[in-house]
């Protein structure tokens, strides 16, 4: 083999990074999720990839109230089938609650 090669494996094996959440023990189960820029949904987790691109079904948007964005009211809309990009996703957990995990690092 040559020495070009082996290099080349080396850095397609640094490359590959194993994520930190354990995302598929909540398919097919409820989450909320919370994006970037304030916006809050929630739906039954269909797929994921390492990205943290999600998709999710049966989806509900929660809306802000419009004089403070800060706010949520009681007002919802019915999404249906969302792809939520995994740049802007901020925060996710379950709608059944939560429980403890081990610090990863």
């Amino acid at each position: 083999m040559s020495a070009a090669n082996k290099s080349g494996d080396a850095a397609t094996e640094r490359k590959k990074k194993e994520s930190i959440l354990d995302m598929s023990r909540f398919i097919d189960k409820q989450i909320r999720v919370k994006f970037a820029g304030g916006r809050e949904c929630s739906g039954l987790l269909k797929g994921y990839d390492p990205l943290l691109n999600i998709v999710l079904d049966d989806t509900i948007e929660y809306l802000r109230d419009p004089d403070d964005a800060y706010k949520l009211t009681q007002d919802t809309r019915h999404l249906g089938l969302v792809v939520c990009r995994g740049t802007a996703v901020t925060l996710i957990c379950p709608m059944d609650g939560m429980e403890s995990i081990a610090n990863p690092f």
